[in-house]
């Protein structure tokens, strides 16, 4: 099967798993167009928001599945996944709430997803590598 990339994620990001990459690409492709969204003049939406955190849910499954079919340890990686979701839900909660704006809601999942690619699923794509290898 292709995934094909379309250049928005990071090559520093890849972790070279087709079917991950692509949908950390379509995370990020998400996060652009809600940042784009929100700067406009009217308010904004918080279903797409709440569309990013279900993509990302889904995404999170989608590694764990790999995992699970390559026999590759998942438990601290899901920790990390839940603990992501909740913060992500309490941070979007806080933004319905008006207790936060959305660009800083957009900025911290950003971040997050940056990070999380770099010192988590960098390693743990070369575990599953070593497994398909």
């Amino acid at each position: 099967m292709e995934y094909p990339l379309t250049g928005l994620l990071p090559t520093a990001l890849l972790i070279d798993l087709p079917e991950i990459d692509v949908q950390h690409e379509e995370i990020f492709r998400r996060i652009e167009t809600l940042k784009n969204s929100s700067f406009g003049s009217g308010p904004v939406s918080l279903d797409e928001f709440h569309s990013l955190l279900d993509y990302l849910e889904w995404h999170f499954a989608s590694e764990e599945r790999l995992a699970r079919q390559l026999g590759v340890d998942f438990a601290d990686h899901t920790s990390a996944h839940d603990e992501n979701l909740r913060m992500l839900r309490k941070g979007l909660a806080a933004v319905h709430d008006g207790l936060q704006d959305v660009h800083s809601f957009l900025r911290y999942a950003e971040y997050w997803f940056e990070r999380h690619i770099t010192d988590e699923d960098k390693p743990f794509a070369a575990r599953l590598r070593e497994r398909i290898a």
